[in-house]
């Protein structure tokens, strides 16, 4: 897999401090609540994983699966629920936590669709902020890095169901995804 990336964005261990970073802003700032972290599959999943366990306060966790892209490379603007929630918000601090804002397209649908189920709150978590792709106008209210309008992968971004364990975020070289 590596020698399908072109270069490394961030390192391991620069994901790692962002991460540290990002969670003790979280546990300051729901000090005395236990928010609803919010996965969303697959992309997320090592990124929510490292959040959470660095976070000191209680949480919840939940999953869902939601998708603008189907099999391309870039969003199709449909917003397909893949699988929802398995418990009820109401009342809820709702933390969304997802890998990267890219149109913008996925996060604005599902803060819409969150909403109308009567939370306290939705923020957004984001490790990655493509704000040069984005369509939809949607903000991270928690972000780990602005990222260049490259084709990324590694740590829970993929191509093709590929190259989600890749322990860095790289640009994938476009040989690659321009077949």
């Amino acid at each position: 897999m590596h020698q399908d990336v072109e270069s490394i964005m961030f390192t391991k261990e620069q994901i790692a401090a962002r991460i540290g970073e990002l969670a003790a802003q979280l546990d300051k700032e729901y000090a005395g609540k236990t928010p609803l972290m919010v996965g969303i599959l697959k992309g997320s999943v090592m990124f929510y994983a490292d959040l959470l366990r660095a976070m000191t306060i209680p949480v919840e966790m939940d999953f869902i699966a939601i998708s603008s892209y189907g099999s391309g490379a870039k969003s199709s603007g449909e917003v397909k629920l893949i699988k929802d929630l398995d418990r009820k918000i109401e009342g809820k601090d709702v933390i969304i936590v997802e890998d990267i804002i890219d149109s913008g397209y996925t996060l604005s649908y599902l803060k819409r669709n969150l909403y109308a189920r009567k939370p306290e709150s939705v923020k957004i978590c984001a490790l990655l902020d493509k704000y040069s792709r984005r369509v939809v106008p949607i903000e991270a209210d928690y972000k780990g890095f602005d990222c260049e309008d490259e084709f990324v992968v590694g740590f829970g971004l993929d191509y093709a169901e590929r190259y989600r364990n890749l322990p860095y975020i790289g640009v994938l070289k476009r040989s690659v995804y321009e077949k």
